[in-house]
């Protein structure tokens, strides 16, 4: 019996290798190929990969039965209690015996493999339209989770709608101290939005300005030139965790916090001023229309004991302190002090007395380096506790 099976195996993997054999040899209907793929199809599905445990027959010759066990691509198919060894590819799964169909043979030549030096598929071009020989430009913030704005991360835009191509560079930095950082540079080609940046929600407080320069031109077509844009934006950190901020776009499905950069070719001066700098430069003006009237120094008469005393305080030396930061009440308070010296020198023996306060002791540590530097050889001490308090030094001529 095991010789038998043995002659049996043999026997069908010969008939298999001759059929592979007539092929090549053009003895059936249709030439092989390598270049060509064959495939068999039951009924209008394509052959399915066989398993174990599938019902299957054979393509190329008769026969069939169960498949029992996969051993590479080696099949063995139980037929009549023997089993039988053939190729895995040759089996062909079946789900009843009266449903089978004899295969149909197709022959599908492979498309042509692309080389290295076909040429690509030609872009789509761009049809211009008359609006957008005028410049629009729009940078946007997009939260991923418009409900969780406070935990959620946010993604940043340019829109470029126009028919120009832009040089763009966008770059932020966390305060006006701080270096630049950039975040996207490249060509935006006419008429899409770019995504230019991501950010996380941990990153956005320090979001507090950010840049953005472009350069418009056309690479086929004769163009008008546009003004090159250097624009920054003070963003406000604080804005990407209002919902309020977030409102439509006509670039954008959901709600965006969008800033415009360039519309109808005029930029948009967006940044804030320094409200120091303004408050300073609004002082400055006020004085310059009306200088303010400087408290005469009297000489004192050295024929009376009395002492002369000066009130250093900022409120007594100005009507207004809007606008002047500390070291400007300073430098006002020490020129003040350096005149009522410099008036009084040739008084020898005078008495000087400088009200200063007790506070941090700022302005007391600045009049005694003037005392110790510039006006060398007074007396100094501090004057009476009694009549000024502990914010007073006495000085004699």
């Amino acid at each position: 019996m095991a010789l038998y099976q043995k002659i049996k195996i043999l026997i069908k993997l010969k008939n298999q290798f001759d059929k592979k054999c007539q092929v090549q040899r053009g003895k059936l209907p249709f030439d092989f190929n390598p270049d060509v793929n064959i495939y068999c199809r039951t009924g209008s599905k394509d052959i399915m990969q066989a398993k174990i445990g599938d019902t299957v027959r054979f393509l190329n010759s008769v026969g069939g039965g169960r498949l029992v066990r996969i051993e590479g691509q080696i099949a063995y198919v139980d037929e009549d209690g023997f089993e039988t060894p053939v190729l895995l590819r040759e089996c062909v799964p079946v789900a009843s015996e009266n449903s089978f169909k004899e295969p149909e043979v197709v022959v599908c030549a492979q498309p042509p493999k692309p080389t290295k030096n076909s040429d690509p598929a030609p872009e789509m071009p761009f049809v211009e339209t008359q609006s957008g020989e005028r410049l629009n430009i729009v940078l946007a913030f997009e939260p991923r989770n418009i409900r969780q704005l406070s935990q959620g991360d946010i993604d940043a835009y340019l829109v470029n709608d126009s028919n120009y191509y832009l040089y763009v560079c966008f770059s932020t930095r966390p305060d006006r101290q701080s270096g630049w950082t950039t975040r996207y540079a490249g060509v935006i080609e006419p008429g899409i939005q770019v995504l230019c940046g991501e950010f996380h929600h941990a990153d956005l407080p320090m979001l507090e300005e950010a840049c953005v320069q472009y350069l418009a031109f056309k690479k086929s077509a004769s163009f008008t030139l546009k003004p090159v844009c250097s624009l920054v934006v003070d963003l406000e950190p604080s804005k990407f965790a209002r919902l309020h901020c977030f409102k439509s776009n006509p670039y954008f499905d959901g709600p965006v916090l969008a800033y415009d950069i360039t519309v109808d070719d005029e930029i948009q001066h967006r940044r804030k001023p320094d409200a120091k700098a303004l408050q300073l430069a609004m002082q400055e003006k006020r004085q310059a229309d009306a200088p303010a009237k400087k408290k005469a120094v009297k000489k004192h008469d050295s024929r009376h004991d009395s002492p002369l005393v000066i009130d250093l305080h900022a409120t007594e030396l100005l009507d207004n302190l809007n606008g002047l930061s500390n070291a400007d009440i300073l430098n006002y308070q020490i020129d003040r002090f350096r005149e009522v010296m410099d008036a009084n020198l040739r008084n020898k023996g005078m008495k000087l007395v400088f009200i200063h306060g007790k506070g941090e002791g700022v302005l007391r540590q600045a009049i005694m380096k003037e005392l110790n530097h510039r006006y060398k050889g007074h007396q100094v001490q501090d004057a009476s506790f009694r009549e000024y308090g502990y914010g007073a030094t006495q000085v004699t001529i």
